[in-house]
């Protein structure tokens, strides 16, 4: 285990991720009986939970965002009542630091170090990981298992309501990469579908569980170089990967530079492999360079494949530290709805930006993954005018829920009715925090009145950090888990 280093306070003072609502909470809490404004619907039964990063210690020198412990917080609505809860999820790097009562891992700020390169490994089960697997990022539900993942390693498996950390879920040792945060279920079949990627090798594996949550697939998939494949999107019959320009370099992180990079120079391209096929049989379509953290949608239209993604043209390097505190999304990183369309006889691309709002955290009616969907939501994410966006594709507009002076909101989960008559019949779930009164809540928005104020406001006892990606659990599946 590498020793640890003393903390340096200065920079911790200045760390924009360590400060405001992005401050880590250190208490665990149940909370019974939460204030609300307004009424929750009556047919709303079921759980939301979100995940995010909340270091338990200080950093021994860098931080960013993207490295807290995770931390799920989760709100339980049934017969008008809400309850609250919130516990880390205790991976195997938590443990250790919580044994030595201190940080024992670095940071990807931070140089990388050639010994312990060598004495770790990227994802081992016997030997200290390369990096921690912090479980912090998103949170997927299939086979009556809540799994919380991070793209670097096995997902942790979570027992419903109680949040708590069963361990790690790697399908009877039959997982033998590393798992994507953004897995894709096919609502028609029951599959799951997911990939990893390695920073040292230019390699992709792809798997599928099926319906029954067994692995029944993994293939291979070379690509040029390293690169960080964050989403992926999936059609009925095939699955698309980005192959985009953010690429990871060991050498020259332990020449002092940052090992991973935006470079557009390279260019970049979407892979189209039949969904059952190996990896040899994927088709290569060059793209504009520029990355997309997270896709919305794909979907077939006759010979194309479209794909609909939150796209920015740039990846600055201001992202990983926001000068000043500053936002993260900026001038510099402004990511907006963008749609491709490949046609799979030609290999023709066309390829356009659907408005110039500041758009991400994608998400869709899960109904639709794979199908042609009319609506989209995502947020403006730390903009000025925070908002949630619901994009009508049928007939090209966007409609608005700001959130307020002073309030920011996160990711927002589309939740069907029990028996929806359309596509965008139910609601909207997000956090939201207020700035200025430093208090959190859990709001309702009804899809279909979308510009209208939240049905309902969950006031929540204690502050929630901004976070990440979260899910909907409705009550009938918690009560029938395995």
């Amino acid at each position: 285990m590498a020793a640890t280093r003393p903390i340096n306070e200065p920079t911790i003072a200045a760390n924009p991720f360590l400060q405001g609502n992005f401050a880590p909470v250190q208490e665990e809490v149940v909370a019974e009986n939460l204030k609300i404004i307004g009424k929750l619907p009556p047919d709303l039964d079921g759980m939301f939970v979100r995940n995010g990063p909340n270091p338990q210690f200080p950093p021994i020198r860098n931080y960013h965002w993207f490295e807290g412990d995770g931390m799920l917080h989760g709100v339980r609505i049934r017969e008008g009542a809400a309850s609250y809860r919130n516990r880390y999820i205790r991976t195997r790097g938590w443990q250790q630091e919580q044994s030595r009562g201190q940080s024992i891992y670095g940071s990807i700020l931070d140089p990388l170090d050639m010994r312990l390169i060598l004495r770790t490994s990227w994802n081992s089960l016997t030997r200290r990981d390369l990096m921690k697997n912090t479980g912090n990022t998103a949170l997927i539900y299939h086979d009556q298992k809540l799994l919380a993942l991070w793209e670097a390693g096995a997902p942790y498996e979570i027992e419903l309501p109680e949040l708590k950390t069963v361990g790690p879920y790697n399908y009877c040792g039959k997982l033998r990469h590393q798992f994507t945060a953004h897995p894709k279920i096919d609502p028609a079949t029951g599959e799951m579908l997911f990939f990893g990627y390695d920073p040292f090798k230019p390699i992709i594996c792809y798997s599928i569980a099926d319906g029954d949550g067994q692995l029944v697939s993994t293939t291979r998939i070379k690509v040029p170089r390293p690169v960080m494949m964050h989403d992926f999107a999936i059609t009925r019959r095939y699955t698309i990967f980005l192959d985009m320009p953010f690429t990871f370099n060991v050498m020259r992180g332990i020449r002092g530079q940052p090992a991973l990079k935006f470079e557009p120079e390279l260019g970049a391209r979407f892979g189209i492999l039949p969904r059952h096929g190996e990896g040899e049989a994927i088709k290569w379509f060059d793209v504009a360079a520029g990355y997309a953290f997270h896709t919305l949608n794909a979907y077939e239209e006759g010979d194309e494949v479209v794909i609909l993604a939150c796209r920015t043209d740039a990846f600055p390097d201001s992202f990983f530290m926001p000068p000043n505190g500053g936002p993260i999304i900026g001038p510099e990183w402004t990511p907006v709805m963008y749609r491709w369309r490949i046609n799979l006889k030609s290999g023709s691309v066309r390829e356009t930006a659907l408005d110039d709002i500041a758009s991400e955290f994608p998400k869709v009616n899960e109904q639709m993954i794979g199908a042609n969907m009319r609506y989209g939501y995502t947020s403006t994410l730390m903009t000025s005018a925070n908002a949630l966006l619901k994009y009508d594709f049928a007939k090209g507009t966007t409609d608005l829920h700001t959130h307020g002076p002073g309030r920011i909101g996160g990711e927002g989960v589309f939740v069907s009715r029990p028996d929806p008559q359309t596509e965008d019949d139910g609601w909207v779930i997000t956090y939201v925090h207020d700035e200025q009164l430093n208090r959190s809540e859990l709001i309702i928005v009804a899809a279909r009145d979308f510009s209208a104020r939240p049905i309902a406001r969950i006031q929540i006892p204690v502050r929630v950090p901004y976070g990440f990606h979260g899910a909907w659990i409705p009550g009938k599946m918690m009560a029938t888990r395995k």
